[in-house]
This record gives C-alpha cells, sequence and structure tokens, in this order.
C-alpha cells in the first residue's frame, strides 16, 4: 500500500469519437495533438476518417424514426436536461474553455452560463415553433389546408472553430430540437468541449445516434459528407472565413438537393441573442388538404 505521502500517477483519458451512443476509437487509428491556448500539451484526439463518418451518418439516419415521432414536450424535457447536467459539470467545462480559448475564469464562467442558457431557450422552442411556423390556409373551394413544419432529417453540422461550447451548443441545439438528427465535426483545434459534452448527452437521455460527434480536421470528412445522399442538411458555420472551400461545399451539396446554412464571412458573435433561423433552416413544411363537410 501506498504511503500518503506517496504522489501518484494521474489517469490520462483517452479521448474518442461519440457515434450511435457509443464512444468508439477512430477507425484510421489516427489522433493528433491538441494543445491549449498558450501551446502546451493537453490531450490526444481521435483524427475521423471518412469510415468514422459514414458510420455516423448511419447512426443519425436509424435514430432519426425514434427522435423526430416523439413528442416535441418530451424532446424539450431532453435537451433541458442536457442544460442540467451541463450545470452540474459547470467547474469542468470552464476549466476547458479557459484551457482551451485562453479565457479568464470570469469569462469562462460566462461562456458556459450562456451555453445552458442556450440550452434551455431553444427547449422552450420544441413545443412553439410549429404555432409560429405553421398556419391554417384559407383557400377558394370546399376544402381546406393546414400547413406544419416537420424535421428534415440528417444534418451535417461544421461547428464554430473559435467558440467551442457555446458556438457548439448554438448550432446543435436547434437542429435536435426541432426532431432532426445530427452528425457534428467539432473544431480541430479545440476540440475537448466537444468531447465531454458527448458525455453529458449519453447521461442526459438523448438516444443513441440523435447526436454524433467527430473530431479532426473538417477538409477530411466534411466534403464526403455534402455529397452523401442520406444527409438531408449541411450547417457550414465552421467553415466561416474560407469562401472558396465554402463554395465548393454549398455546390457539391446542391447536386443532391441539400438544404444548406452558408458559412458566414467571420465567426459570430455567439453572446447575441439567437432567433428562430437556425430552427427553421432545418424544417420542412408539409400541407395537408382536407374537403369541408366529411
Amino acid at each position: 500500500m501506498k504511503s500518503a505521502d506517496t504522489p501518484r500517477a494521474g489517469v490520462r483519458k483517452t479521448y474518442k469519437l461519440y457515434v450511435g451512443g457509443a464512444f468508439p476509437r477512430s477507425e484510421s487509428g489516427y489522433s493528433y495533438v491538441v494543445n491549449d491556448s498558450k501551446g502546451n500539451f493537453v490531450a490526444n484526439a481521435a483524427l475521423a476518417s471518412r469510415k468514422d463518418a459514414r458510420d455516423a451518418v448511419v447512426a443519425a439516419r436509424k435514430a432519426f424514426g425514434g427522435w423526430s415521432s416523439r413528442t416535441a414536450y418530451n424532446r424539450a424535457q431532453i435537451v433541458y436536461r442536457i442544460a442540467e447536467v451541463l450545470e452540474d459539470r459547470r467547474a469542468q467545462f470552464i476549466d476547458l474553455v479557459q484551457q482551451g480559448e485562453g479565457l479568464t475564469a470570469a469569462r469562462a464562467g460566462a461562456v458556459v452560463d450562456e451555453s445552458v442558457d442556450r440550452l434551455v431557450w431553444y427547449a422552450g422552442w420544441a413545443d412553439k415553433i410549429t404555432q409560429v411556423t405553421g398556419s391554417a390556409n384559407p383557400v377558394a373551394g370546399p376544402f381546406f389546408n393546414i400547413s406544419s413544419p416537420e424535421p428534415t432529417g440528417v444534418v451535417a453540422i461544421a461547428a464554430p472553430q473559435e467558440s467551442s461550447l457555446l458556438g457548439l451548443v448554438s448550432v446543435l441545439a436547434p437542429v435536435i430540437v426541432t426532431g432532426n438528427t445530427a452528425v457534428l465535426l467539432s473544431s480541430y483545434a479545440r476540440p475537448l468541449p466537444a468531447v465531454n459534452l458527448a458525455e453529458v448527452l449519453a447521461t442526459s437521455d438523448v438516444p443513441g445516434g440523435v447526436v454524433n460527434i467527430l473530431t479532426g480536421d473538417w477538409r477530411g470528412p466534411l466534403p464526403w459528407l455534402a455529397s452523401h445522399m442520406d444527409v438531408n442538411a449541411l450547417d457550414l458555420t465552421g467553415v466561416a472565413g474560407e469562401p472558396d472551400a465554402a463554395a465548393d461545399l454549398g455546390a457539391t451539396a446542391a447536386e443532391n438537393l441539400k438544404r444548406v446554412l452558408r458559412a458566414p464571412a467571420a465567426e459570430e458573435d455567439w453572446f447575441t441573442a439567437p432567433g428562430i433561423e437556425r430552427m427553421t433552416t432545418f424544417l420542412e413544411t408539409k400541407t395537408v388538404w382536407h374537403p369541408v363537410g366529411i
């Protein structure tokens, strides 16, 4: 038995992917070095391959039917549960954000608090977005029709490169709260909030496959995801500041009629209050016609 004065070796964590509710190693067997904001070594993260991306799409597609058919109220409960667990692990995420983004403890705390609040905000929209975007349409004839939104399917998301937690939450929450499933490519240089958020998701009643998180350079999996016929939409937020790459990805997605959220010219200020555009971008409108008097 070691004495109380004997130093112990720390348990080094092996960071993996998050696919189908499990934490597999990358199929490629490769990893890459993650440094903190000062250039010091922090960890090794898995370098996702196209095979990993394909597995993530399969998992997201398998989960879509069950997730989209849940009541909006139930999805709201689950997203709210993510916020609860994230709040419980606040100190850990403050350390991760401070380490990766080089912020003060106070500023990192504000980032984590806003991330929790952002999840709660989107959870509150789950059972309200239909009332806001749906309608009963006036029709000249012996019939009426009603339009209501439905989730578009599997959404591939390039997460922001700079804002490793708040930006990530801000692009992920509106996708899943409206009934879509996600394949998310984390920040390359700052992946640790994303892979630790995967642990939050795994303990927050989120069904396996609803969110799949890949780490590594988006230039590998994202072009392939843009051309994948079983991916229904593309969020290019993480390609901000690279207009040529964004244009190529948009052109690839257009070949199979994906919905595309275009890359902004520069990284957004994620503390700005969100609107509903990130939810409505990944919704389809379904219209039902019905004869009067039957």
